[in-house]
């Protein structure tokens, strides 16, 4: 084999790796769906009808940092298996 040829990549390594986008698009919407209602409840108290503002944005905050945090666990345990295959 010469070095212009690519090895294939496993089965498993690429479900994997698709796996490792869903999970992070996954949390993605999560995050995104917990600020919309932080930023819907924000101009509900600002214009009338408010809602409770801070639970929702601690809701919104926590969300992302578990998000993040997940997703940089999932992009790792996908590297290792990467660099593993």
């Amino acid at each position: 084999m010469s070095e212009d040829e690519e090895k294939p990549v496993p089965i498993k390594v690429e479900i994997l790796d698709k796996i490792a986008a869903l999970v992070t698009a996954a949390f993605g919407l999560v995050a995104a769906l917990a600020w919309n209602e932080a930023i819907k409840t924000i101009f509900k108290e600002i214009f009338g009808t408010a809602d409770a503002v801070g639970p929702m944005l601690i809701y919104a905050i926590v969300v992302t940092i578990i998000a993040v945090i997940l997703t940089i666990i999932v992009a790792r345990a996908a590297s290792k298996a990467k660099a593993n295959a």
